[in-house]
């Protein structure tokens, strides 16, 4: 098998190292893998994370952080995902898999602010999760092993201060105080236990009692996630040379993990007349804005053409519709039929694969629209829930008819950076359905499932059978084939494997 290496400079890990680095049950990441690993792991793991923390972050947007059912449910996931979960002694491979999968996501989401920020959320939670579980024996084994030397402070200090210490914590009482231990902490290592006037506070320090200690590691984590992303950003150049491993993080940030909607089955089954009435009934916030801007200024962008162009190929588009749609509204503004037959018909059937190299080019999934290309001052595509202005993102809503309270959850989300939950509350709200089985990454996704719940699925029915199709340059020249071929093989594993992931999104 192909492997591949991960820090070739490195010295090779000592025999009894595997039992060193996962002999703990918790670790913050410090020591990056230096094995060998076959591509087929590297691909397996990556995507087995990526569900992992899909799952985290629904989750943490449906319930209470570590309440029963969150809790229940990651245990589920864990377990069926084959990650570590309460800790156990015969879990060497799962926290192998743990702590390999975690680094190859570094790669994958250290490339923007975005990625970065998304990518430290979700595994901030799951630590805060695998954190709840451990003793408090195990809790001060992690904190020395990590160097977090917080002292328990003695038991002749505590009495002196028992008052202090439960007046000024909120879950200690006279009777807990004794049993456990509290840590000194320099003040600005606790700042949010500070703010939230949780801990007492003396001469610089504050008291932790045990359980909130996990506050503290939280930053600590969250710091050193930060800065290690950063890091890695900059050795990226080195890890892009690898013709095998680029398509493959692309892959893993940039395509959401889910179907392909370039297959068409539906060609044909709707007519032009159709799209006005259906952009305000079954088009997500992106299109219906796109189209709405497309009818008042007879013109789009070329970010925006290819975004709503693509769009309406996925939901059923032909070419020739296609090519009449886009002719009669650019010759309603300042386009004559002869200057658009020459400056855009070409791009319109350059993106059904039929000029250039005949790429068929795929719809565009949410994370691309979030991610790859924001718009600047008179472009109409991107996401509105990631690239408007929140006030100009509630009167739009307003205009849409969604009600005052739907409104304030949807912002809230947004506030949040959970753009894709975001839109899927505007479903919600719009369809007049709570609770949807399915989680929302594509915007072709959203129309389909609107249509479902609007009745006119039967239709719009599509078998979903082929990988995705990478719309990358493939390499040139015979030296560069050979990669080329094998990344493009790795590629389209990595997008069979992805497609499962659609299934196990409804499900989640």
């Amino acid at each position: 098998a192909s492997t591949m290496q991960f820090m070739s400079r490195q010295k090779k890990l000592l025999p009894n190292s595997h039992t060193e680095l996962y002999g703990q049950c918790l670790q913050f990441y410090g020591q990056p893998p230096l094995e060998n690993i076959a591509l087929s792991e590297f691909e397996t793991f990556a995507v087995e994370r990526l569900k992992l923390l899909k799952t985290v972050e629904n989750l943490g947007v449906s319930y209470v952080k570590l309440s029963e059912q969150y809790t229940k449910k990651l245990d589920q996931e864990s377990k069926n995902l084959n990650f570590p979960y309460r800790s156990g002694p015969s879990e060497i491979e799962k926290r192998r898999k743990d702590h390999i999968s975690h680094f190859i996501l570094r790669l994958a989401y250290c490339q923007t602010e975005d990625l970065r920020r998304w990518f430290i959320q979700q595994e901030v939670d799951l630590f805060r999760y695998r954190f709840s579980y451990l003793s408090s024996k195990q809790k001060l084994e992690f904190l020395h092993k990590n160097n977090l030397q917080y002292d328990a402070i003695s038991v002749e200090e505590k009495k002196a201060l028992q008052d202090k210490l439960v007046n000024s914590s909120y879950a200690v009482s006279g009777i807990t105080v004794e049993d456990q231990d509290f840590y000194k902490v320099p003040f600005q290592d606790a700042l949010d236990l500070v703010r939230t006037r949780k801990v007492y506070l003396k001469a610089g320090y504050v008291y932790i009692p045990h359980q909130d200690i996990v506050t503290i590691i939280l930053n600590d984590f969250r710091t050193r996630l930060s800065k290690a992303l950063a890091l890695t950003a900059r050795s990226l150049p080195a890890v892009h040379s690898d013709e095998r491993l680029q398509p493959l993080l692309n892959h893993l940030s940039h395509a959401y993990v889910g179907q392909d909607y370039s297959i068409q089955k539906n060609v044909g089954k709707i007519s032009l007349e159709q799209i006005d009435s259906l952009s305000g009934k079954s088009f997500p916030l992106c299109m219906r804005q796109l189209h709405q801007a497309l009818r008042e200024n007879h013109h789009l962008r070329h970010g925006g053409r290819m975004q709503y162009g693509l769009f309406l190929k996925g939901i059923g588009l032909s070419l020739e519709q296609a090519l009449q749609f886009w002719r009669s509204e650019f010759i309603r503004g300042k386009v004559d039929a002869d200057k658009f037959d020459k400056a855009y018909a070409y791009s319109i059937r350059h993106m059904f694969g039929k000029e250039g190299k005949r790429t068929d080019y795929t719809p565009y999934s949410c994370m691309k629209v979030i991610l790859s290309n924001p718009p600047s001052q008179g472009d109409h595509h991107g996401c509105p829930f990631r690239h408007s202005d929140p006030e100009l993102l509630k009167q739009k809503l307003q205009f849409y008819k969604v009600s005052p309270s739907g409104i304030s959850q949807i912002l809230e989300l947004v506030k949040g950076m959970h753009y894709q939950l975001a839109c899927q509350k505007y479903f919600e709200l719009t369809h007049n359905v709570s609770d949807i089985t399915f989680s929302l990454n594509h915007p072709n996704q959203y129309f389909v499932e609107s249509q479902k719940v609007l009745g006119g699925g039967k239709d719009i029915k599509r078998e979903m059978d082929t990988p995705q199709r990478s719309q990358e340059n493939s390499g040139r020249g015979s030296a560069a084939a050979r990669e080329a071929a094998a990344a493009a093989n790795a590629s389209q594993h990595l997008a069979e494997m992805t497609e499962e992931l659609d299934s196990f999104f409804q499900d989640a």
